[in-house]
């Protein structure tokens, strides 16, 4: 029993702290791009390209894709684990309740000071 509500107390740690490290990535990820206004793209699409790279938007384009693509496979991540958590606490033991609830306390107690470190 005392192991399932570690187990459980450690999930709900890590549920907390995948919900800031999404947060730093989503912010990470609106730093990193470039903000283009519309009549910048609309010159670069305009402009041929002598070279055999990608221009500038398709790349900025692609790197937004494999940015969101990231974003997506975290939130997932996130949504599984909060299910099972959720899971946990449908079993109505009050043991595993008080894990949850305190491995929250405890998840947001040492990652929510690293959102103001970005």
């Amino acid at each position: 029993m005392a192991l399932s509500v570690l187990v459980v107390l450690l999930l709900a740690v890590l549920y907390e702290g995948i919900k800031v490290g999404k947060a730093k990535l989503l912010q990470q990820t609106l730093e990193s791009l470039p903000a283009l206004s519309s009549q910048q793209v609309m010159l670069e699409t305009d402009q041929d390209s002598a070279s055999s790279d990608l221009p500038p938007v398709r790349r900025t384009c692609r790197r937004w894709y494999l940015c969101h693509f990231g974003q997506s496979l975290v939130h997932v991540i996130q949504v599984v684990i909060g299910y099972f958590v959720m899971l946990a606490v449908m079993s109505y033991n009050t043991w595993i309740f008080l894990g949850v609830v305190l491995g929250s306390a405890v998840g947001y107690y040492l990652a929510y000071p690293f959102l103001g470190m970005v």
